[in-house]
Parts: C-alpha cells; structure tokens; sequence
C-alpha cells in the first residue's frame, strides 16, 4: 500500500539499499514523494536510483564501505550536497556472515560480525547528527534483529544488541533537539537469492548444516512457525520513519511473528 505524499519534502538516506529490505524501502519511499540518497557498496546500488527517477522519483546513489567511518561521512555529505539537509536516516547494513557455534569463531571473524553488523550504523548515526542538529530536527530508524536472543549467531547477536543500545541512548540524549531515534527487529523474512553473498568464502558441508539449525530455531521460536516477507519488513520502518510515529523515541519495535528476541 502506497500512501501518497507521505514523505514529500522530506530527504532520506536508506543504506544498504542495492538489494532486500533496503531496496524496497527506497522504492516506495520515492513513491511516497521522498528525495532519496541511496547508498551501499555494490555498485549495482545505482542501478535502483535510475530506476527510480525514471519512475518520476528523486534519487542519487553513492557506492562505499559504510563500514569505515569515511563512507559514513560520504553519505551525509552526499546527501547534504545534493538536497541540502536529512530529515530520515534508515540503517540497513547488516548481516549474519557466518553461522556456527560460538566456540567455533575464530577471532577475526568475530571481528568482521561486528564490523558488518554494528559499525555501519553507529558511524552512519553519528555522521548525520550535526545536520540534524543544526536543521533543528530528524529520524533515525535502525534496522536491528530480534536476533539478540539465538543459535549460532552470537557475534552477530552482541552487534544488534549494540545497535538496540545506541538506538535507546541516542533517543535520550538528543530527543529534546527535536531527534527521533527508533528500531524495527526483524524475525527471520524471505527474499529472493542475494545478488553478493553473506559469507564470499562460501559454506561447506558443516556450516550449511550449522546454517538449517539456525533456521529451524527461528522458525520454531515465532508463534507462526514461518517466515515473514520483504514487504512486511518494509511497512514497518516507512511508517517508524513517518511523522504518524512523531511520538515514538527509543523503541525497538519487533516485526517477528511473536518473537521478541
């Protein structure tokens, strides 16, 4: 459902936006009348900003690492470059590299989960607060997990419970400038094949297997015992990122079928 004029006069940043929920959220965004700043690392990322201004839509892509502070700072100032201010930030960038018990992490790649999973959006956060600050208002929606609480996952558990951390202590410490700072917790959401892959290294046979664990897990833990859609991740985060949520600040809204995390 498409309501018209939603977002109009309204700039929004959506990060990982080449393809899934972040793409989606770009594209009904423009259709709902915002200036969009689309960014990712796969270059394909521009591929949807045409597509959207030959909708009619108003869009710019920037291709960079989000998980370095410079692409952070990129975002901001390709946003601020090319429409002037940010009214919405939506922190996409995240993922689950790898699936496999705990013990069996080597340490770098814990590290790398936590690059992938945290750092995107606390960069992203801090980059766009002095713009808001100084244009006296702005939203921020943080793509979390309901993940905090799983199997096989646990680098990827603590990063998400960090982005719900910094969610709460940005909503409190900026929300009398006028700052909305708010989270959706996806439960486990089908999507078409990923154009990059999570883990470039490829699964064997073992963390394939890791890999139906965590999804047996996840499935069984929601009171539908299934899977929810793209589209019903996407609603949620357009209207926390809507002024209908004007009053919300600090939430973690879970969008899971029952479970929590």
């Amino acid at each position: 459902m498409i309501f018209e004029g939603r977002f109009a006069d309204k700039v929004m940043i959506v990060t990982g936006a080449a393809q899934g929920i972040g793409e989606g959220v770009a594209t009904r965004a423009a259709a709902e009348g915002a200036s969009l700043v689309l960014v990712d690392r796969a270059e394909f990322v521009k591929d949807v900003a045409e597509t959207i201004v030959a909708a009619g839509g108003k869009a710019v892509s920037v291709s960079c690492d989000l998980e370095t502070y410079e692409g952070a700072a990129l975002a901001a100032k390709t946003a601020i470059e090319a429409f002037g201010r940010i009214d919405i930030l939506v922190n996409n960038v995240g993922g689950a590299i790898r699936m496999r018990p705990f013990a069996a992490f080597e340490p770098d790649q814990i590290d790398a989960e936590i690059r992938r999973s945290l750092m995107p959006t606390l960069y992203c956060c801090h980059a766009v607060l002095p713009q808001m600050l100084e244009q006296g208002g702005g939203t921020i929606v943080n793509v979390s997990s309901n993940a905090t609480r799983g199997i096989r996952r646990v680098p990827y558990s603590a990063a998400k419970g960090g982005v719900n951390g910094l969610t709460m202590s940005i909503a409190m410490e900026y929300g009398e400038q006028g700052i909305r700072c708010v989270a959706t917790a996806p439960g486990g959401t089908s999507a078409p094949p990923r154009k990059v892959p999570r883990n470039a290294e490829g699964d064997n046979a073992q963390e394939q297997a890791w890999m139906a664990e965590a999804v047996e897990q996840v499935t069984s833990s929601t009171f539908m015992k299934r899977y929810g859609t793209l589209d019903k991740q996407i609603a949620p985060i357009l209207f926390l990122a809507s002024d209908e949520a004007g009053y919300m600040t600090g939430s973690i809204m879970p969008v899971a079928g029952g479970d929590l995390g």
